[in-house]
């Protein structure tokens, strides 16, 4: 419905967002090994690394050949594989455009404990509405999912491009894309939406993102900001500049006095 591009929304508390570089340099490194790897290798790493509701329940057992990790580390490794580019783009291109102000608003630690806390939520619900499914779950969409939420809870009424229906740029307020995509995941989860989607992962990242970054920003930080709200920080408050003092200008010398007459 809505891609986003850009937004004008200036960071405060940090100079560079390097926690939100660094996660898209670990998604895209990721899947450039796993599919460089050739089909088999990526399989491999998608059963052993993905997540696996009916493994991590114990209703069913992974071949041994094909364990890598504990399987309760999969809440986590699952968000680091997509299963093709466009997969991978959408998500890094969310993560561009709303991580790094998400990031400014909770700090650089707790912006990765966040992130990482909405996968693990996402992989959680999806586990708790499909416990017995064999498939593997891959991809950041919980974790994208939580930053979404909480740029719109932080940064409603910031002016985001977008371009509606892949195809028309627009610039509008935060708050209309991102209310009209967390409804669409709530009604897809609600519907039965298509399979190949886990919808109940974006919710769990969208819940956990909502509750998370009320606990997580700084204590400056207000919700619901506006643009005004997120201007740059000047490095120095302005002290009134004091007029420098008046040079008296030089007097021309007299000559002496002269008694008498002359």
């Amino acid at each position: 419905m809505f891609i986003p591009l850009y937004d004008s929304n200036h960071l405060r508390h940090i100079r560079l967002q390097y926690v939100t570089f660094a996660l898209i340099a670990v998604n895209v490194i990721v899947y450039l090994v796993t599919t460089l790897g050739g089909e088999e290798f990526t399989q491999a790493t998608v059963l052993g690394l993905g997540y696996i509701p009916s493994v991590v329940h114990d209703l069913a057992e992974l071949s041994p050949d094909l364990v890598i990790i504990p399987e309760n580390l999969s809440y986590l490794t699952y968000s680091f594989l997509h299963g093709d580019i466009l997969h991978l783009g959408g998500n890094m291109l969310f993560l561009w455009v709303f991580g790094d102000n998400v990031e400014d608003a909770l700090g650089h630690f707790r912006f990765l404990v966040f992130y990482l806390l909405c996968a693990v939520a996402g992989a959680f619900l999806h586990g708790m509405i499909l416990p017995d499914s064999e498939t593997p779950l891959i991809g950041a969409s919980g974790a994208i999912a939580g930053i979404v939420t909480a740029y719109l809870i932080l940064y409603p009424r910031v002016k985001i491009w977008v371009l509606a229906f892949a195809r028309i740029p627009l610039r509008i307020p935060a708050w209309i894309p991102l209310i009209l995509w967390v409804v669409f995941q709530f009604a897809m989860i609600a519907i039965g939406g298509d399979d190949e989607v886990s919808w109940a992962a974006h919710v769990g990242g969208i819940i956990a993102g909502a509750v998370l970054v009320l606990v997580l920003r700084r204590r400056d930080v207000p919700l619901f900001g506006d643009a005004e709200d997120t201007a740059p920080a000047p490095d120095k408050a302005e002290a009134p500049v004091m007029p420098a003092p008046a040079t008296p200008e030089p007097r021309t010398a007299q000559p002496p006095p002269r008694w008498g007459r002359q």
